[in-house]
């Protein structure tokens, strides 16, 4: 699942009308040749825990076909033909779809915004030599795994280096990760350890039971550490009440405080904040301009939609499937080799697909909140971001 989110979910929008020709069961086998349609599996939380952030990548993927097929929702004369799978936000659902497909000729998987579902696919496109190219799911575990997984969206090493490019180099700087004492929390900071301990922090946590509901103690704590840096990984329904605790107790005032901008649903839970948070951001909607940014504006507006935090990860998917299948739409390894190192303009700028592991090297953002309106302070250049090379599982 996204490594900073908000459980503050959005109810999932009636789907918009689609470019491109969509089934809701699985597809028919391909038999290639030039007239038969390119069989893609999408398989997102249309509905589970997950389904705003759901909803945000499959509006993206749409907008994104439709700018990389011109419109026509074909390459190389044929027909893309999606058929959308409902993952409910369930592993054992994915996996079930996801050999249905396969199984029926399908030799292209895209999607989920879980981890958990992400890391049980992977595998899968392995043992069936099938292209996986994965949603949000941010988990550093996919990157590198084999050579069938790629990934549209970034990673959470890419995260943490986004929050210290805040305090510039790490080294000496004294880090402080706020969260609950949960398996979400506990994975945040073992993260922020394992990145910039690595790099000469020191790294301490305050931990909160998940059902707190007096967070003004745990506050407290955080201030009196006196960090250079107190990382917010928070993803409760008491987050209003946990940065009014902060705002009272005046840490926001005295202490970098970075957090994660999640989606437009979340925004006034930081009101009681006044402007005073720091948000590393892996996209602000509406904060890129270039021609992919523009064209998958310009197609939400048409269809009565709004970017959000997750849509360019669809749109960035939709992209890699168009450009693995042109010239090649049957042969999964030259699908393989024509993403392997691959660099392209997308929704945040310009992306390259890291040959070694299959990283995604990406620009991300410091941002901010003015009342419920996000805006790009600073660009981070994705070499600065940039996870370590892995060796290919």
């Amino acid at each position: 699942m996204p490594t900073v989110r908000s459980r503050r979910l959005l109810l999932v929008a009636a789907l918009s009308a689609l470019a491109v020709v969509v089934g809701c069961g699985a597809p028919g086998a391909s038999t290639g040749g030039s007239g038969a349609p390119i069989q893609v599996g999408l398989i997102y939380s249309r509905t589970g825990p997950l389904a705003g952030y759901g909803q945000q990548y499959y509006q993206g993927f749409l907008a994104g076909l439709d700018y990389a097929t011109h419109g026509t929702g074909k390459v190389d004369g044929r027909t893309v033909d999606v058929s959308v799978q409902d993952d409910t936000g369930n592993p054992a659902t994915a996996v079930t779809e996801a050999k249905d497909l396969i199984g029926k000729g399908t030799k292209i998987i895209a999607g989920t915004v879980d981890s958990g579902i992400a890391v049980q696919l992977a595998p899968l496109a392995a043992q069936n030599q099938v292209l996986y190219i994965a949603g949000p799911a941010a988990t550093d575990a996919i990157t590198g795994v084999n050579r069938y997984t790629f990934r549209s969206g970034r990673q959470t090493y890419q995260d943490i280096l986004t929050a210290a490019s805040f305090i510039g180099d790490p080294a000496g700087k004294h880090i402080v990760v706020l969260a609950q004492n949960d398996a979400f929390g506990q994975a945040n900071v073992a993260a922020v350890r394992q990145v910039l301990g690595a790099k000469g922090a020191t790294v301490s946590s305050v931990l909160a039971p998940e059902d707190a509901t007096d967070l003004t103690p745990f506050a407290t704590r955080a201030g009196n550490a006196k960090p250079d840096l107190l990382f917010v990984a928070w993803a409760g329904t008491n987050a209003s009440a946990l940065w009014t605790a902060l705002n009272q107790q005046g840490v926001l005032d005295h202490t970098t405080t970075v957090t994660g901008l999640d989606q437009r649903a979340s925004y006034p839970v930081f009101a009681a904040a006044g402007g005073k948070v720091s948000f590393l951001a892996h996209y602000v909607p509406g904060g890129t301009h270039n021609a992919a940014a523009d064209a998958m504006s310009g197609y939400l507006s048409a269809h009565h939609e709004q970017s959000d935090l997750f849509t360019p990860d669809g749109f960035t998917a939709a992209q890699m499937i168009v450009r693995a299948v042109t010239g090649h739409t049957d042969d999964v390894q030259r699908m393989i080799s024509a993403l392997a190192g691959w660099s392209f303009l997308g929704v945040k700028g310009q992306e390259t697909i890291r040959s070694a592991d299959h990283a995604t090297l990406q620009p991300m953002f410091q941002a901010k909140l003015t009342g419920t309106t996000s805006e790009v302070v600073r660009t981070v250049p994705a070499a600065q971001v940039a996870p370590p090379v892995k060796n290919m599982g």
